[in-house]
């Protein structure tokens, strides 16, 4: 997996989202489009359904235009994007 600290200031809507751990087993391999982020979920589409993920139980794997596979602790990316993008990031490793 590879590691960017400038991923938690990015915006999540369009890229590709697979939920590797959840608290909530039902959601583990949910994978699909963000369609809609608020401060505390991403709304991926899933098979042509919604589904709400809440972002501080969860760890998702983010698919980069170029391949890449971005693994991101929910508890990182917690906030509205807008907000996000003015912090500096805290460095968590």
């Amino acid at each position: 997996m590879n590691i960017s600290s400038d991923i938690v200031q990015r915006e999540f809507i369009g890229f590709e989202a697979k939920v590797v751990t959840s608290s909530n087993p039902d959601l583990v391999g949910l994978e699909g489009k963000v369609v809609d982020e608020t401060r505390n979920t991403f709304t991926i589409l899933h098979n042509g359904e919604e589904k709400v993920v809440i972002k501080d139980t969860a760890v998702f794997h983010f698919m980069m235009s170029d391949g890449t596979v971005i693994e991101v602790d929910g508890k990182v990316i917690v906030g509205r994007s807008e907000d996000r993008m003015k912090k500096r990031p805290r460095r968590l490793w």
